[in-house]
């Protein structure tokens, strides 16, 4: 009796444990994959939804020869970049004007805005190519 004693008791355990949810290893993975960059005619702004700026949002530092250098997660410019914004034409700043649609054709004519000359933007904010601030003395914004 007493054998078959220790025999169900033992038999129990080892159900027990087989039955008791086992420990699984932690299992992470990370993706990230952003696109391609939007197309806007003016850039788009450096934080999610990257939607299209308006122009004069941007100065004509984030030009080359009439392209957007792009922002964000899309910047092609040079290690240390930073150049003007004019962040009164940001959303997140209040503006409630015109903007832009992604595919909208730009107005650029041989290096410069039609009808916009590039001397009539005045900035207000450094911003490198990442979209953060840059502090200092970088000039008057023009």
């Amino acid at each position: 009796m007493r054998k078959s004693l220790f025999l169900t008791a033992l038999l129990a355990a080892l159900l027990a444990f087989g039955a008791a949810p086992r420990a699984r290893a932690a299992q992470v993975g990370f993706s990230l994959n952003i696109g391609p960059a939007p197309v806007c005619p003016y850039g788009y702004f450096p934080y999610p939804p990257y939607a299209c700026a308006p122009w004069g949002y941007y100065g004509p530092g984030w030009f080359e020869n009439g392209i957007f250098i792009g922002a964000g997660p899309w910047f092609h410019g040079h290690p240390g970049f930073h150049a003007w914004v004019n962040n009164h034409y940001d959303p997140r700043f209040g503006y409630h004007g015109a903007m832009p649609h992604r595919g909208e054709r730009d107005q650029w004519d041989h290096g410069h805005w039609r009808g916009h000359p590039t001397g009539s933007f005045h900035g207000n904010e450094m911003r490198d190519g990442h979209g953060a601030i840059v502090h200092g003395d970088h000039g008057h914004g023009h």
